[in-house]
């Protein structure tokens, strides 16, 4: 199986055309088709449906091309290795962050970690953190930056500790919810949970913990600024930072709620795969978020 032919129809797929795909290739579109179809003889099977308005996977090839865009990246990954083991430090480098982890550390991290090696290109996304260790165990991004999720198997990633969190219950400044000092008191109230499902919730734990039932999801939202939205807006109670709840523009549509059993108490961390810790760039960034988190305080335990 030649890499040509893979990359042949990963851009058939990408561009949704042989013909888009082999101008993005700089190839002869016959010269594309041939790949294509030595892919689909050694295989004994269609990988394209093709049409007049396109291209579209067939199942067999849904399969190759996810296994395809593997093969790519672990490339890729390779490639900037070898040149950063050379001293070359060039490449690219594709982190996944929580809301909190993008206000307080990445940009300090960024702004020096840039500066001594601008030859390193930088991606950040936003991710919540069940998310983003998905994508971590795919191999899609390199680094991670959320809390340290409970029941990770030892040894499935490397941990770096960065700075504690505190899970503050919140709720809108008009809410009846906002006097609660108890989570018994908010047992039937209307949560909202962040996260890929009803399951995933912050508040989850924090109930568990203490022995508790853990309330029914009202909603269920899969960014920070959706929560804000849903508890700003309307009679919904949830969990989120301590340094989000009080930043202004929050605090000016919520307030904390005093409960007596306290925060949900996590650990912000840096997480890699194993073999991710063998390439330079991701070593230098984490050390850089490390040095971030030491510049906020971040590895004294907050009260």
């Amino acid at each position: 199986m030649k890499l040509q032919s893979l990359r042949a129809l990963l851009a058939a797929v990408e561009t949704g055309s042989l013909r888009n795909a082999a101008r993005k290739l700089g190839v002869s579109q016959p010269a594309l088709t041939k790949a294509i179809r030595e892919l689909e003889l050694e295989l004994g099977a269609p990988l394209l449906l093709r049409s007049n308005t396109g291209v579209a996977t067939t199942a067999q090839g849904r399969v190759l091309v996810d296994r395809a865009r593997t093969v790519e990246r672990e490339l890729a990954a390779a490639v900037d290795q070898i040149r950063q083991l050379s001293g070359e430090m060039v490449g690219s480098l594709h982190v996944a962050a929580v809301p909190l982890a993008l206000m307080l550390l990445v940009p300090e991290a960024l702004r020096t970690f840039s500066a001594s090696y601008p030859g390193i290109r930088l991606r950040i996304d936003e991710e919540l953190y069940m998310a983003q260790l998905t994508r971590l165990r795919a191999g899609e991004v390199e680094v991670c930056v959320g809390p340290v999720p409970a029941g990770l198997p030892a040894g499935e990633l490397v941990i770096e500790p960065l700075m504690p969190i505190q899970m503050v219950v919140v709720a809108s400044k008009y809410s009846q919810h906002a006097k609660a000092r108890s989570l018994a008191e908010l047992a039937d109230a209307r949560w909202v949970f962040t996260g890929t499902s009803a399951d995933a919730g912050y508040a989850t734990h924090l109930f568990a913990e203490h022995g508790l039932p853990v309330p029914r999801a009202s909603a269920v939202v899969n960014s920070t600024l959706g929560l804000v939205a849903l508890i700003s807006g309307g009679d919904f109670v949830g969990l989120m930072p301590r340094q989000i709840a009080a930043h202004p523009t929050a605090a000016a549509y919520m307030r904390t709620v005093p409960v007596q059993e306290g925060p949900l108490r996590a650990e912000m961390a840096a997480m890699t795969r194993p073999e991710s810790t063998l390439v330079p760039a991701v070593r230098h960034f984490i050390a850089h978020l490390s040095r971030a988190a030491h510049h906020f305080g971040g590895l004294e335990v907050v009260g």
